[in-house]
């Protein structure tokens, strides 16, 4: 998934490169001329070293011990991946290099945790998602987005934070946050099967939290939440089973 979102022709700097599976795959199929595989952590770049030196590659791909950014120089890619880690150490990444960040002519991003918060911070920050992805692997769902620097947001900060039944424009900009525009938008199929799988578990946890007696504050709030999430979940639902074409302009669900 990660592979096929890269351009053509374009060098790579997978920041957080693991083993570094991803440059090696990207050089050997001709899609990048090279690459740089960046970590934080020794041990995996050791092994992303021996890897790549197996593979003969070693002319091909740069092993670099980088937090983030830090150690990348504006120009030496024009792709920055950045995967398999949590979506505010991702923000932290762009945030921490923001001039380097943009540099780029385009960013594969694959954040496994706050993907609502996330998608808010591209956009917040004036990036643009251009296309979105989902696979299903061993029960797991993973969702990947292209981004380019520069051409869209809005930059002032604000986010939709509003409960069900306020504004149409605020809860669908919440909805497209939570699950992906341009997933609803096409109604992936993957994407159905993540909020049906979604919903069983919210409907047992929401269950769970109202058998509890005496309810604490606590266990309300968590309940007031699953439920929020639930209806989003529902709405989005709704929409991809519908047979009414998205609108021309704006958020189409």
């Amino acid at each position: 998934m990660l592979a096929d979102m890269v351009t053509a022709g374009s060098r790579v700097a997978d920041v957080g490169c693991d083993h570094g599976f991803l440059p090696i795959w990207l050089v050997q199929a001709g899609v990048s001329p090279g690459a740089l595989a960046m970590d934080v952590r020794k041990g995996p770049l050791a092994a992303a070293r021996e890897h790549i030196e197996a593979r003969g590659l070693g002319d091909y791909i740069e092993t670099r011990l980088s937090d983030g950014l830090k150690g990348f120089a504006v120009g030496e890619a024009e792709t920055l991946v950045c995967a398999g880690m949590g979506g505010r150490l991702m923000e932290r990444i762009l945030t921490d290099s923001p001039e380097k960040a943009r540099g780029f002519a385009e960013l594969i991003l694959q954040p496994q945790s706050e993907l609502r918060e996330f998608r808010a911070f591209l956009r917040r920050e004036g990036y643009a998602v251009l296309r979105e992805e989902a696979v299903c692997e061993d029960g797991k769902f993973y969702f990947a987005m292209k981004a380019v620097p520069g051409a869209g947001g809005n930059r002032d900060g604000r986010d939709a934070q509003t409960a069900p039944g306020d504004g149409a424009e605020s809860r669908e900009r919440r909805i497209c946050d939570r699950f992906g525009e341009g997933l609803l938008l096409r109604k992936d199929p993957v994407l159905r099967q993540y909020l049906e799988w979604r919903r069983k578990g919210l409907e047992k946890l929401a269950d769970t939290l109202e058998k509890g007696q005496p309810e604490s504050e606590r266990q309300r709030i968590r309940r007031q939440e699953v439920l929020a999430e639930l209806w989003d979940v529902e709405y989005a639902l709704q929409h991809m089973q519908s047979v009414t074409p998205p609108q021309a302009a704006g958020h189409g669900i």
